[in-house]
């Protein structure tokens, strides 16, 4: 499944320089004729797609862009500088539409490929432009004009990266909430989220990472119990699984059993998908004794041989949570910088 990232941002190109009005002043020559410049262009903008991003997090933060106006013209003839371009990276596939033509601009497709969104303003005339057989000392210049002003909305189709997976109850809906903006219903009874959440996990500048709260899944899952097949299909698109599972369940399961019987699902669903790479996240060790959290949670590690990555998190509290995010993202880059983009998500209709 797809999912829709939406940034609403303004961009404003510098205005062109005023053109300037003077006069040659030597020893001399008293009366010398008109020699002011031109002023500078105006910086424009543009929209680069870059890998690395993600998602639109960043423009949550920062919504205003706006380009260096050129300089005023000089006397001498000497032109203005003009204002330098701004250039505000996005991440490969965005949509930019114009907010209130509600025209698409551009389809940036391609790392590197740049769309102006902003045309900057040009610059003004000196009075020496003005000079004639007739008009030998002329007053007048022109003001530059004025950039381009537009309110864009960016649109990026993304897929979660990150996959949660757990029994009902297990925290997913928790977790997303304390490490994203999102926030999924979030209750004491199973099957509280109906319909898969994303949230937009944010660990620096232009470092994010989308996570999906999957609706949590049954024994008997991948014959469509529960809300079944429907919801296994969104975890193939994901690079990495987090394997949710509650270390004290309120109606006194066993974790062991609990983690085994979604394993046991993965297997059956899609053999493949059971392959991927699964990160085990002991949840809720709040609700132990301090002293207990250690041995509690590598005797569970210990029975269920479980060989990859653990971590001990409480989403309710935060603990673990913000080391558990930094992992996921240096694993992430890894991964984008070596494996093909087409081999990251399986579809799966």
């Amino acid at each position: 499944m797809k999912f829709v990232d939406e940034a609403i941002i303004k961009v404003i190109a510098g205005n062109g320089g005023k053109g300037a009005v003077s006069f040659r002043r030597e020893k001399f020559i008293p009366f010398g004729g008109p020699d002011g410049g031109d002023g500078g262009d105006g910086g424009s903008i543009f929209l680069e797609a870059r890998t690395g991003l993600n998602t639109l997090a960043d423009f949550r933060n920062t919504r205003t862009y706006e380009a260096e106006a050129g300089g005023k013209g000089l006397g001498r003839d000497m032109t203005g500088r003009s204002g330098a371009d701004l250039v505000v990276p996005v991440p490969v596939g965005t949509l930019v539409y114009d907010v209130d033509t509600q025209e698409l601009l551009g389809d940036l497709v391609k790392a590197g490929e740049r769309l102006r969104v902003a045309q900057g303003g040009f610059h003004g005339l000196g009075n020496t432009r003005f000079k004639s057989s007739v008009n030998r000392t002329p007053r007048q210049s022109t003001p530059g004009s004025a950039g381009e002003r537009r309110s864009l909305r960016l649109e990026l189709k993304v897929l979660a990266d990150v996959g949660l997976l757990g029994l009902p109850n297990a925290g997913k809906s928790t977790l997303i909430r304390a490490v994203s903006a999102a926030r999924p219903k979030v209750a004491d009874y199973p099957f509280t989220t109906l319909y898969p959440n994303l949230g937009v996990v944010s660990v620096g500048e232009h470092r994010s990472f989308v996570m999906a709260d999957i609706p949590g899944l049954i024994e008997g899952a991948a014959e469509g119990a529960g809300l079944g097949i429907r919801f296994l299909r969104h975890l193939q698109r994901t690079r990495i699984l987090l394997h949710l599972v509650d270390v004290m369940p309120v109606d006194g399961g066993d974790p062991v059993r609990d983690a085994s019987a979604i394993v046991s699902e993965l297997v059956k669903f899609s053999p493949e998908l059971a392959k991927r790479e699964r990160w085990l996240v002991l949840n809720k060790i709040d609700l132990l004794p301090a002293d207990e959290r250690a041995p509690h949670c590598a005797a569970i590690v210990k029975e269920l041989r479980w060989k990859g990555p653990v971590f001990r998190i409480s989403g309710l509290s935060g603990d673990g949570t913000r080391y558990l995010c930094q992992k996921i993202m240096q694993r992430l880059e890894i991964i984008q910088k070596t494996s093909p983009p087409d081999s990251l998500h399986t579809e799966v209709e």
